[in-house]
């Protein structure tokens, strides 16, 4: 054969070389879940596509959010995710098909209708989960979609004035740190104006007066105290309406205008252990209580459009309670007809007839409902994908109490595993973020798969700090005293230890934000009796995370862990941080970080990845590129929990 015809051959060869290489990796990649290119794998073993197959219909589960009514139609809007990211819909009648308004990369949870006609939309949204909110204008008519602030703050949250053409907002646009009024008419960006400087990242805006003159602001200071200002719109000028009360800290949030102006409704916490509706006369400052005292705190409520009367939502012990306020007479009303959940976005329509609200529970993912006030028809506007799965193969959970250390009772929910499944069973003790939440029975999602598939059972605990059980309990894990929280869940695995179904030598501690801290000091504090943990997005050092959380947050986080910045403080957060107490936890451990997270920074979790590994303790890091403070991307999370899968199997189960 002439030389002339190698070249030809050669060609040929590495044109097979190439397809077979192909074919091999197109194998491969049917073998095993590929993580995107957005995400960091790092110490996690590859993934066989089998367990995608196997929990799959886990990870299809839904939710809807309603946000909005339309201002002159009976319409909803609604958040929900039917791709890879949350966008908002419209739903022209209960269990409408959605329509799809919003169409960007990025996830957007919050929108309202321009409150006259509905001829637009303002909707508010970060980029790859950065929390550096900005506005923009989504025109109906049009089709298109245009920036309404500087594309760098971070915003808060927007309310429209009465007459539906300007909106009052937050934005640390000045400093980067403190949370200014600024007032917009989102029809004309070039109106946006600095209304007021504030002082603080904790300003929100509230309501507008009857006659549009002035907002009420709540000034958050920590969970325990915050105040309620009036500011002029047109020269700026700013009032505290609250008073300090000389015996204790006292908390007011939400507010809205009576109907005359002379009043504000509130919530607040003023000479109580839970916190109560109530009327704030603006003039003399007196506080009047008009709803009785429940076995838990009004957390939410709205006034009806004619100011007669006022919805309002109760968290009694982590169910949702729903009541009517009729001002004119002073009674009160519980709407019975809702089934047992957990509440919240109550929100008249302008017709004062139809009430939207949200409920979740833990057989039903959360979905939008209205209820008529004429008739008492209470409507499901939302049916959201379960995976095929019925309802009731859902478990319920059970409300169980612990003493504590010190004779304290803990609360927490037990979600036992499917009933076919027998013996001592593998426990995962899931503890809340906040540190000042509370975690409530609503739809668990995709973890059903541990309790119906691996036969886990599941308790989330309550301990001290977490809200809705009196302000005394919210106090008790503050500065100093953060290391009794911990021992909460050293009194829980006692507890597990006497339960004869549970397995206490098969114990996973996780958590995500503060409860991802709380798993790490477990971790290291009862390291013999934890077989592995799961931190996600949680702080490994409380000095470490001060300095370098976002800076409109420091202060009000100071407020509840200590200030670094006292020697005295630093030295006993540093004493404490999971972070110095790394060679005792020898268990393997899953971290999972947002590269874009503003509250727990990445280098929270790679200090503590790079000290597990100098350690020798087996460790698996996911880090996604395009998140923040935890993963919302569906991609991103199922990635996520098919890695939490394997990571169970392999550290809990075997």
């Amino acid at each position: 054969m002439s030389h002339r015809h190698r070249p030809a051959r050669g060609i040929l060869a590495r044109l097979i070389l190439a397809l077979l290489l192909l074919a091999s990796s197109l194998v491969a990649a049917a073998e095993e879940i590929v993580p995107g290119d957005n995400l960091v794998v790092d110490g996690i073993p590859k993934i066989p596509a089998s367990l995608a197959e196997q929990a799959g219909r886990y990870s299809e589960f839904g939710r809807a959010v309603f946000l909005d009514w339309h201002p002159v139609r009976k319409e909803m809007l609604i958040n929900t995710r039917l791709g890879n990211t949350y966008q908002l819909y419209q739903l022209k009648f209960p269990g409408a098909a959605r329509t799809q308004l919003t169409h960007f990369d990025d996830n957007v949870f919050a929108g309202r209708y321009e409150p006259t006609e509905g001829r637009y939309l303002v909707v508010r949204k970060d980029a790859g989960g950065n929390e550096q909110f900005q506005y923009y204008r989504h025109d109906f008519a049009a089709g298109a979609t245009a920036l309404l602030t500087d594309g760098k703050s971070r915003n808060g949250r927007g309310l429209w004035s009465r007459g539906g053409n300007r909106m009052a907002y937050t934005s640390t646009r000045r400093s980067g740190k403190d949370t200014d009024l600024y007032l917009i008419e989102p029809s004309n960006p070039q109106s946006d104006r600095l209304v007021t400087k504030l002082e603080g990242g904790g300003w929100a805006v509230l309501d507008w007066s009857p006659d549009d003159r002035h907002v009420a602001l709540s000034e958050y200071l920590s969970v325990n105290e915050a105040n309620l200002w009036i500011v002029d719109i047109e020269s700026g000028a700013k009032k505290i309406v609250t008073r300090k009360d000389s015996v204790e800290k006292v908390a007011y949030s939400g507010a809205k205008f009576s109907k005359d102006g002379k009043g504000l409704y509130t919530i607040s916490d003023h000479g109580s252990e839970f916190r109560r509706l109530a009327y704030l006369d603006l003039a003399g400052g007196r506080l009047r209580f008009i709803s009785e005292n429940f076995s838990g705190d009004v957390v939410e409520f709205d006034l009806s459009t004619g100011g007669s009367k006022i919805a309002f939502i109760t968290n009694e012990e982590g169910l949702g309670k729903l009541y009517l306020l009729d001002l004119s007479t002073g009674t009160v009303r519980h709407v019975t007809q809702i089934p047992l959940g957990v509440l919240s976005r109550v929100k008249w329509h302008k017709n004062g007839r139809h009430l939207g609200f949200n409920l979740s529970s833990a057989r039903l993912p959360a979905e939008a409902f209205s209820l008529d006030l004429q008739t008492g028809l209470l409507e499901r506007w939302t049916y959201s994908e379960t995976g095929g799965f019925s309802g009731e193969s859902f478990v319920q959970p059970e409300l169980i109490r612990w003493k504590s250390f010190d004779g304290l009772m803990i609360l927490g929910f037990l979600y036992r595993p499917a009933k076919k499944i027998s013996g001592k069973r593998p426990v995962v003790i899931n503890i809340h973020g906040g540190p000042e939440a509370q975690f409530r029975p609503g739809f668990l999602g995709n973890r059903n798969y541990f309790l119906n598939e691996l036969g886990v059972a599941m308790i989330f605990p309550n301990v001290r700090g977490s809200s809705g059980y009196g302000k005394t309990f919210l106090k008790l894990d503050d500065g100093y005293l953060r290391p009794d929280a911990y021992k909460d869940i050293g009194a829980l695995l006692d507890w597990i230890r006497s339960q004869a179904d549970l397995d206490a030598g098969r114990v996973l501690v996780a958590g995500g934000s503060y409860g991802g801290h709380m798993a790490l000091a477990v971790s290291y504090l009862y390291s013999d009796r934890v077989a592995c943990s799961v931190d996600i997005v949680g702080p490994s050092n409380l000095v470490t995370f001060l300095e370098s959380t976002a800076d409109y947050r420091r202060d009000l986080r100071r407020a509840e862990y200590g200030d670094e910045r006292d020697p005295k403080m630093r030295a006993y957060l540093e004493q404490i941080a999971p972070l110095n107490h790394v060679e005792k936890i020898r268990k393997p451990m899953l971290v999972v970080q947002g590269r874009n997270d503003p509250r727990v920074p990445r280098s929270e979790a790679e200090q503590l990845v790079a000290a597990l590994k100098k350690n020798g303790t087996p460790v698996w890091y996911l880090m996604a590129k395009d998140e923040g403070h935890g993963f919302a991307k569906k991609k991103n999370a199922d990635f996520q929990f098919y890695a939490t899968i394997l990571f169970m199997k392999e550290c809990l189960l075997k």
